[in-house]
């Protein structure tokens, strides 16, 4: 499975934006999709978990902001994000596994459960 992210930019706090994550080869196997991000100097960060047939699981720090969705038809995932603020700043990038397990999300919280990863993509706010 190959990602390609892309949709970031330069923005103002409170614009929005929406990142995409095209996935192509044998994406039929892949059950579970992510958003992490990276601010310079700190450890990749869970932003939103989506295991199959279930709905998005948000960080609280992005939680009524942020919107993850996939398009089927053409193997995109998306995410929209409103509202944004300069400590949204940061590397932007897209994941996926093909391990399922059913109950709490926090399993999937951690970078390291991650099997594909898109190049990511910089999201920069000013203020």
């Amino acid at each position: 499975v190959q990602l390609q992210a892309s949709g970031g930019g330069l923005v103002q706090a409170g614009d929005s934006l929406r990142l995409s994550c095209a996935a192509s080869g044998r994406t039929f196997s892949v059950f579970v999709e992510a958003w992490f991000r990276q601010a310079p100097g700190k450890e990749r960060e869970f932003v939103v978990v989506r295991k199959s047939g279930d709905i998005p699981y948000y960080a609280d720090s992005v939680k009524g902001r942020f919107t993850a969705s996939r398009n089927t038809a053409n193997n995109t995932m998306y995410l929209q994000m409103n509202s944004l603020k300069p400590e949204d700043t940061a590397v932007y990038y897209c994941a996926l596994t093909n391990k399922l397990l059913a109950g709490s999300h926090a399993y999937y919280f951690s970078p390291a459960r991650y099997v594909y990863w898109g190049q990511g993509t910089l999201v920069t706010v000013s203020s």
